[in-house]
């Protein structure tokens, strides 16, 4: 599958999403990954523009580095407790809008920020659409833990059905660390036939601090298509 192909189509999904939803004085949470750069560049743009007076929130230091750079006045939650509108992007979205995130380790902080949000819009190329969650996604449910549980929590995970993974690092020995200080541990459940209950039972255990399911928060998703197209669900 071309590269380019994938990219186009993040391109036009952040442009389209940007375009529809943000409005002047907004409070805007800015999320993580490939597809929020395509995004924070449309928002300054517009910023530049039509002079709209926005305060972004960063959800990881990627996203903190693009408000910085793009000229967008940074803001956080201490000074704004409710966001107006908030984008992200998404490892795998389901008919329903349920999402996998925390590919890329930020899943934490993307979640405070959605759930703090009147609105949450996701952003995505065509691979990340699916019937259910972990049809396309392979890689598991991320789930960040406290260090030292981390053990015992893939033992529990494995009592709940999944094979667990600790995410290492690629740059340096050793586990991954998030931006908490805390391990990332990817569970594959396969196909996830009820989220919401999966969430639910993954939070109960001692020592995870968040996992990367996101139920029934997104409004709105836009899909860029292999033909060029943006698909809005």
């Amino acid at each position: 599958m071309s590269d380019d192909l994938i990219e186009i189509g993040k391109k036009k999904a952040a442009i389209k999403a940007v375009e529809d939803n943000v409005k002047s004085n907004m409070v805007i949470g800015i999320g993580s990954g490939s597809t929020i750069v395509y995004a924070v560049r449309k928002i300054a743009e517009l910023n530049k523009e039509n002079n709209l007076n926005l305060k972004c929130i960063p959800s990881s230091f990627q996203s903190y580095q693009l408000i910085l750079e793009n000229g967008l006045t940074l803001a956080s939650l201490d000074q704004f407790l409710e966001i107006d509108l908030d984008i992200d992007g998404a490892d795998e979205i389901d008919k329903k809008l349920n999402l996998i995130k925390g590919g890329g380790g930020c899943l934490v902080q993307e979640k405070i920020l959605a759930s703090n949000s009147k609105k949450l819009v996701i952003i995505a190329d065509f691979r990340k659409k699916s019937e259910s969650l972990g049809e396309n996604w392979r890689f598991g449910v991320p789930v960040e833990v406290i260090p030292m549980a981390y053990t015992p929590i893939m033992k529990k995970m494995e009592l709940l059905g999944g094979k667990p993974k600790l995410r290492m690092a690629k740059a340096k020995s050793g586990p991954l660390i998030t931006d908490n200080g805390n391990f990332i541990i990817d569970v594959d459940f396969g196909i996830i036939q009820n989220p919401m209950e999966l969430e639910k039972k993954l939070l109960s255990i001692p020592g995870v601090v968040d996992c990367g399911l996101f139920i029934k928060m997104a409004s709105k998703a836009y899909i860029g298509q292999k033909d060029g197209t943006v698909l809005v669900i």
